[in-house]
C-alpha cells in the first residue's frame, strides 16, 4: 500500500510537471512551433498566433508552407530534408532572420533559431522553431540606412560643389 501511495504521488508530480511544462510552452510570448518530420506542424503557441495571424485549431496538422514566402519554400524544404536526415540543422545554434507571411498575406520578419527533437530512441521527430517577430526593426534599420545613404550623398555632394573652381581662380 505504501508503495502504491508512493506511484500514485510520483504519478500525480509527474502529470503536474507535464502540465506546467505545457502551460510555459504555451503561454511563451515567443513563437514556439514543433512541426514533424513531414513538416506538419504539430505544436502552436500563442506567441505563434501573434506573429502569424493563424489560431492553434486552424493550422495543427498543417505544413509549414502556411507561413514559407512561396519562392523560398523549395529552399527551406530542401534544408529541412537535409537536417532531418543529417541529424544537423545548417544554422546550429544561430539565431536567423527569416521573412514568413501572416495570415493576412502580409510580410513578417521573424527572428528564429531552430532544433531538431529527437525520441527516446534516438530518431528525429521533428523540427522546433522558436521565434520573435523583428518586423518593426527591420523596417527602423532599412529607414535608419536609406537616411544614412542620403546624407552621404549630400555630403558627397558638397564637397565635389566645394572642389569646383570659382571665377576667381
Amino acid at each position: 500500500m505504501e508503495e502504491q501511495r508512493g506511484n500514485t504521488s510520483e504519478t500525480g508530480t509527474a502529470r503536474a510537471d507535464f502540465d506546467l511544462f505545457q502551460a510555459i510552452v504555451m503561454e511563451a510570448p515567443d513563437a514556439v512551433i514543433f512541426a514533424d518530420s513531414a513538416g506538419t506542424i504539430r505544436i502552436w503557441n500563442r506567441g505563434a498566433e501573434a506573429i502569424f495571424g493563424h489560431a492553434a485549431k486552424e493550422i495543427l496538422g498543417d505544413s509549414l508552407d502556411v507561413i514559407i514566402p512561396e519562392r523560398f519554400r523549395r529552399a527551406h524544404w530542401d534544408g529541412f530534408r537535409a537536417a532531418i536526415a543529417t541529424g544537423r540543422t545548417k544554422s546550429g545554434d544561430k539565431v536567423l532572420t527569416t521573412r514568413a507571411v501572416h495570415k493576412d498575406g502580409s510580410t513578417r520578419y521573424v527572428d528564429l533559431s531552430f532544433c531538431l527533437v529527437k525520441r527516446a530512441d534516438g530518431a528525429i521527430a521533428g523540427a522546433l522553431a522558436v521565434g520573435r517577430d523583428c518586423t518593426a526593426r527591420r523596417h527602423s534599420e532599412a529607414a535608419l540606412r536609406s537616411r544614412m545613404a542620403e546624407l552621404e550623398d549630400s555630403a558627397k555632394s558638397s564637397l565635389n560643389s566645394n572642389d569646383r573652381p570659382t571665377r576667381g581662380d
